[in-house]
C-alpha cells in the first residue's frame, strides 16, 4: 500500500475523522484511523463504536490496500509539516512510513481486519435537506439536551418526521426547545428517532451553513448523513422520548413583548449577582414594565427595569436566568415574545413573527 498526497489535501479529512477518536479506548484499534487506499481515492474512517466518520480524498496512481494508523500521531505529524509539503505514505509489514522532504516517520500499525465495521443502513427511510437547514434545526435546539441524565433518552436530540416537515426537540426536564423546517422526503409515515449527544455535536461540526444538499438515511438502530466526500453514522438512542406536546404551554393570557437585545443585556447584568448554583431571577410584571430582581446568599441584590409591551394583570414569577438567556440567545428576531399564565406554569419564549422555533422554561420557587 502506498500513496502520495499534499499536506493540505490530507489534513482536512484527517481533522474530520479525528474528532470522533477518543484518547483512551478499551480497544487499542479504536485509537487508530482506518486508511483504505484505492487507485484514485483514499478513505479515512474513525469511530468510537457510537459515532463513525468517514472522509475521502482523491489521489493519483496509488497502490491499493488498507491499514490502521494511530490517529493523534498521524494528525500531529501532518499538522507539523510545512505548508505545501508532499507526503509519501507506504506500509511495510507492521510499520507505516511517512516521508516528506527531509522528514521521516515510522508508525506502528494495526491490521484493518481488527477495525470494527458499522452496520449498513440498508433499506432505510431517507430524505434530502440542505446542510444549512439541518444545521439550523440543530443549532436552535441542541443547547437544551441533558448531559449525563439517568433518563438516558434526554441525553440526545429528537428528530421527528412528518409528511413534508422535519422537527428537532431537546429537553433536560427543566426547559425545552422545539424547531421546525420543511423537508422533502420519501414516505408519509411519522417517525421519531433520538440522536445521542455526541452524535449531535459531531454532526453540527460537519454541517456547513449552505444550500448544498445532504442525504439522511435511517433504520432501526442508526442514522447516516451523507455530505460531499464525508459520511456520518451514529447509533440511535434506544428509548422513548417524552410526550413533549403536553409540555408546550397553550392558552397563556399574559403576553410580554420586549426588545430582544435590551432584555438580554438586562438579564446578563442581573445574573452577575445570582446564586451560582440555582441561578434564580424574579420577574415582576406590571403595565408596560418588566422588573428583574436577583438576590444571593450574601444579601446582595441586582435590579433592572425595562419598558415592555404588557397590558395584563401584575405578575411575579421566578426562573433560572441561564435558561431564559439561552432561549433568548437562540432567537434571531429583534423582538421577543414571552407568554405566561400564572406563577406556577411554564413560559413560552419565541421571536415575534417566528412560528418555527419555540422555547419552554419551567418556573422556579425563589
Amino acid at each position: 500500500m502506498r500513496f502520495t498526497i499534499s499536506r493540505e489535501a490530507l489534513l482536512r479529512p484527517l481533522q474530520v475523522v479525528g474528532g470522533v477518536v477518543e484518547k483512551r479506548q478499551t480497544l487499542p484499534v479504536l485509537s487508530n484511523i482506518l486508511v483504505n487506499v484505492e487507485p484514485d481515492r483514499v478513505t479515512l474512517t474513525g469511530t468510537d463504536l457510537e459515532v463513525e466518520l468517514t472522509a475521502a480524498v482523491n489521489v493519483i496512481g496509488a497502490d491499493t490496500g488498507d491499514v490502521t494508523l494511530p490517529a493523534r500521531k498521524f494528525m500531529d505529524i501532518c499538522r507539523a509539516l510545512p505548508e505545501g509539503a508532499e507526503i509519501d505514505i507506504s506500509v511495510d509489514g507492521e510499520k507505516a512510513r511517512l516521508r516528506s522532504g527531509k522528514s521521516r516517520f515510522t508508525l506502528a500499525t494495526l491490521p484493518a481486519a481488527e477495525f470494527p465495521a458499522t452496520e449498513a443502513v440498508a433499506g432505510a427511510f431517507e430524505f434530502e435537506i440542505s446542510q444549512g437547514e439541518l444545521r439550523h434545526l440543530i443549532e436552535k435546539t441542541q443547547f437544551c439536551m441533558a448531559n449525563q441524565d439517568v433518563r438516558y433518552y434526554l441525553n440526545g436530540l429528537l428528530l421527528e418526521f412528518n409528511a413534508g416537515s422535519l422537527r428537532t426537540v431537546a429537553t433536560d426536564g427543566h426547559r425545552l426547545a422545539l424547531s421546525d423546517r420543511v423537508a422533502e422526503q420519501t414516505g408519509t409515515e411519522q417517525r421519531q428517532v433520538i440522536i445521542p449527544r455526541k452524535g449531535v455535536v459531531e454532526l453540527f461540526r460537519l454541517l456547513e451553513d449552505s444550500k448544498e444538499p445532504c442525504r439522511v438515511q435511517l433504520n432501526t438502530n442508526h442514522i447516516k448523513v451523507e455530505l460531499p466526500n464525508i459520511g456520518f453514522t451514529s447509533k440511535l438512542v434506544d428509548g422513548r422520548f417524552p410526550d413533549y406536546e403536553r409540555v408546550v404551554p397553550k392558552g397563556g393570557d399574559k403576553i410580554v413583548t420586549a426588545d430582544r437585545e435590551g432584555l438580554r443585556q438586562a438579564l446578563v447584568r442581573t445574573a452577575i449577582l445570582s446564586n451560582e448554583k440555582y441561578r434564580g431571577i424574579r420577574l415582576e410584571l406590571s403595565s408596560g414594565q418588566l422588573r428583574a430582581v436577583v438576590n444571593n446568599p450574601e444579601q446582595e441584590e441586582a435590579e433592572e427595569e425595562l419598558d415592555v409591551e404588557y397590558q395584563g394583570e401584575p405578575l411575579e414569577i421566578g426562573f433560572n436566568v441561564a435558561y431564559l438567556l439561552e432561549a433568548i440567545n437562540a432567537i434571531d428576531q429583534d423582538e421577543v415574545e414571552i407568554t405566561l399564565s400564572d406563577p406556577n406554569s411554564s413560559c413560552l419564549v419565541r421571536g415575534v413573527g417566528n412560528e418555527e422555533s419555540r422555547y419552554v422554561v419551567m418556573p422556579m420557587r425563589l
